[in-house]
């Protein structure tokens, strides 16, 4: 019956209105909360096929889709570990209750931002509960090969704010300036002495004593000198002797000529570098190049250690932890150490609207999302990680509000059509009097 088929469209209108009117409300709620994806309500019609002229109401049909790919503004915040994503990606987090629990590796839920602190394990949490998940780094700070269509290679980023690091001493230069005149046949041939601090793999101070010998003629000056270096990790042994003349000539006067090996690595031209062996390993040692000023020299009357310089640093205390725009996690210490610890991806999926909505920001891949594919923060489709910032509610609350008296309208209307109906129906039954 027509009129029955109004009262039915009516009472469609109503529980679509409904529905629509939840939706707004939770928006407007969440209107604040940071990382909140509104919820959007849409209409659609039923027809009913009608036949013999009369036309039968079908009503309407809601549904609701929350907007995942809609990013809310992003605001500073003067925390390190706040985290926000620009553009597109989200980052991997999981539940801390199901790190507790053991069962099994935790689910990787997704989200687009987050206020991150160590808790009393050092892991980065949430006070919602959510850990950041990332690849470990190799102990040399690079990130070695995960797989990017699976979640097992993320882990808990585990910060220990009581960690102690050293770096050990791989690398040194020599600029160092001998006395000319010391090679003459008229000197007293003094030895010059040279100390350089490097540090071990245990992080411990030890020295590389270079003593530098002229060679003296009977007459004129040889230029040339016999450099030999001990290591005091090494009972003061001999790791390297190298015999060293210089150049006097008009245009290169002071540069080495010729480098010799007596004993310990090789001299390399390419490079101007030796290779010793010391206690715990081999450093490399840059002496300068031939006919290049920029090494060991011999100019003047002085003795001089111009520019002396190395890598390594001694054991020190971390002091703060920062996430950069590609997702690498540096931990800094008081020594001036910055090393990577972990690198923190970003998730991308085809219908990020596909994802299956959690509560706490957070979502999870559903097969209406498509596969889902971990890139590097920056890079391919994803944008880039943000520290020291939250997103924040992509709500609009006039718009909401201006939905929202659209709502009440349309609810009132459909109310009207039920009263009509019911007052038509009170018609037709008094026909019977």
């Amino acid at each position: 019956m027509t009129i029955s088929s109004s009262l039915n469209a009516g009472i469609a209108g109503l529980t679509a209105n409904a529905s629509r009117l939840a939706s707004i409300s939770d928006n407007i709620a969440n209107s604040s909360t940071f990382g909140y994806k509104r919820v959007q309500t849409d209409f659609h019609s039923m027809v009913i096929a009608s036949n013999g002229g009369t036309y039968s109401a079908g009503g309407v049909r809601s549904t609701t889709q929350r907007i995942i790919d809609q990013s809310g503004p992003l605001v500073s915040t003067s925390n390190p570990t706040d985290l926000a994503v620009r553009g597109r990606g989200m980052l991997p987090v999981t539940k801390v209750s199901e790190l507790n629990t053991g069962n099994g590796d935790p689910q990787m839920l997704l989200t687009t931002t987050g206020s991150f602190r160590t808790n009393a394990d050092g892991l980065l949490t949430t006070e919602s509960g959510l850990a950041l998940l990332g690849w470990p780094a190799l102990p040399d700070g690079s990130i070695p090969s995960f797989p990017r269509d699976t979640s097992d290679g993320l882990e808990p980023v585990q910060i220990n704010v009581n960690q102690f690091s050293g770096e050990p001493t791989t690398r040194m230069s020599l600029g160092v300036n001998l006395p000319a005149t010391e090679t003459d046949s008229t000197s007293l041939g003094e030895v010059q002495e040279l100390s350089v601090e490097y540090f071990d793999n245990l992080g411990t101070s030890e020295s590389i004593r270079v003593e530098f010998t002229p060679t003296v003629p009977a007459t004129g000056a040889s230029n040339t000198w016999t450099m030999v270096m001990r290591d005091t990790a090494s009972d003061n042994a001999i790791i390297g002797e190298y015999t060293l003349t210089f150049d006097d000539s008009r245009t290169a006067g002071g540069t080495l000529a010729t480098v010799t090996t007596v004993a310990g690595g090789s001299y390399d031209p390419a490079t101007g570098s030796v290779i010793v062996n010391v206690g715990g390993g081999p450093i490399e040692i840059d002496i300068g190049m031939i006919g290049d000023n920029d090494g060991i020299t011999q100019l003047s009357d002085r003795f001089a250690p111009v520019s002396i310089s190395k890598d390594g640093q001694p054991v020190g205390n971390m002091t703060s932890v920062e996430i950069d725009a590609n997702g690498l996690v540096h931990a800094f210490f008081d020594t001036g150490i910055t090393r990577t610890i972990y690198k923190v991806p970003l998730v991308d999926l085809p219908n990020p609207n596909g994802m299956v909505a959690l509560d706490r920001q957070t979502y999870a891949p559903s097969p209406e999302s498509g596969t889902y594919f971990l890139w590097d923060a920056g890079e391919g489709p994803t944008g880039d990680i943000v520290s020291y910032a939250r997103e924040e509610s992509a709500t609009d609350v006039a718009g909401e509000l201006t939905s929202m008296i659209q709502t009440q309208r349309a609810y009132s209307s459909n109310a009207k059509v039920i009263q009509t109906v019911d007052e038509m129906l009170q018609e037709t039954t008094n026909i019977k009097r």
